[in-house]
């Protein structure tokens, strides 16, 4: 049996990168060939809030790099505790997710075998923010993203991609990384429904249907536009559950959870009373809600944004369409809400899915023998 490394694993630890740190943990205590230290980025101060606030004026145009000033603050607050981490001088090999969270820190990344994964690149994020239009400078605020971006990319004995337009883009043009460096590997989740812990409800009693949506905030995660459709159109027909830690107003037909957080095992209790998903946010590249869904043997109607499609299986696992389309949108939710049985061939087929495909077990055992292979390839400096 091979000795185990000691691996290091900083996390940008914002929205759904603390659920991924979640599930890797749960895995990696199943695992006796990888020492594995968790290290998790703190939430901004009250300094480092007021300089990431947006400008007004120069946040109209989209010149003031708020996205990019967020970064660096957040990348700051955590230079400090990795340095002092590893100069205990017990880690053998680095994971870093993602990029963001070590901007300015390419001397770190450079002085171990590393891997970084990142389940997108601030040229793909740049356009997709749903509080910020995209304007004609838009495009000088990617290139002074990726300023602070490739050193770290470069740094790094390889990338992971969760995605293939991930993959595309830290090829592409902007950050240039030969091909050879780039690994495509699916991200993974943790649930008692792939572990076998829970059995998939059946749900064919279900009298009344109902949607569940989970998304910390409602604008950027496309809440309020469902919450709207129901209210309009659906609310006669199923009940809508809002798991959020945005305000709602009481509203007929609708359910709102607001305590929830990352980890909480209540989620698969709602995910469980559920008998659809729905998830129209346009500005995540890999959301874990869309798998945490499939896995518990909901269909997911979603937008074609980032890695959805490849998570999502058209007809099959959901219904994808375009962001911004509210009358598609709108037709596949009441396409699946008039045809239960459809509804549960769709979550049937996506249990499957996500078992085979996206079960953080399977992850963490290709990201053990990833970091394996880097650390005999590059020796710590």
């Amino acid at each position: 049996m091979r000795q185990p490394l000691r691996a290091l694993f900083v996390n940008e630890n914002i929205g759904g990168h603390a659920t991924v740190h979640h599930s890797l943990r749960r895995a990696f205590a199943e695992r006796d060939d990888l020492v594995v230290e968790f290290l998790d980025a703190d939430g901004p101060g009250l300094g480092g809030k007021i300089l990431r606030a947006p400008v007004p004026v120069l946040g109209r145009l989209d010149l003031d790099l708020q996205a990019l000033r967020g970064q660096l603050v957040h990348s700051r607050g955590l230079r400090r505790r990795v340095d002092e981490r590893l100069a205990r001088g017990d880690i053998d090999v680095l994971h870093v997710y993602t990029q963001n969270c070590m901007l300015g820190s390419a001397d770190l990344v450079a002085s171990y075998p590393t891997v970084v994964t990142t389940d997108s690149t601030n040229e793909l994020n740049a356009y997709l923010l749903p509080y910020r239009a995209p304007t004609r400078f838009t495009s000088l605020a990617v290139r002074a993203a990726a300023r602070f971006e490739r050193p770290v990319l470069d740094a790094a004995t390889t990338v992971v991609a969760n995605g293939r337009r991930t993959a595309s883009s830290l090829t592409g043009p902007v950050y240039g990384l030969p091909e050879e460096k780039v690994v495509t590997m699916a991200p993974g989740i943790w649930s008692p429904f792939l572990t076998g812990e829970r059995r998939v409800p059946d749900r064919s009693d279900h009298s009344r249907p109902s949607i569940v949506f989970v998304g910390t905030s409602m604008e950027r995660k496309g809440g309020n536009t469902l919450l709207r459709l129901h209210q309009q159109y659906l609310r006669q027909v199923c009940d809508l559950v809002l798991v959020t830690h945005d305000r709602v107003p009481d509203l007929p037909g609708v359910q709102v959870v607001n305590d929830l957080v990352s980890g909480d095992d209540r989620l698969w209790d709602i995910l469980a009373a559920a008998d659809l998903m729905c998830f129209p946010s346009g500005m995540d590249q890999a959301p874990n809600v869309i798998l945490e869904a499939g896995a518990a043997g909901l269909p997911v109607v979603a937008s074609t944004v980032g890695a959805i499609p490849e998570m999502v299986v058209d007809g099959e696992t959901g219904l994808l369409v375009e962001h911004g389309d509210d009358d598609a949108l709108l037709a596949a939710l009441r396409l699946l809400l008039a045809d239960g049985v459809r509804r549960r061939e769709m979550g049937v087929a996506a249990h499957a899915r996500i078992a085979e495909s996206f079960d953080i077990r399977t992850t963490a055992a290709r990201l053990t023998d990833l970091l394996y292979r880097v650390h005999r390839t590059v020796a710590p400096r």
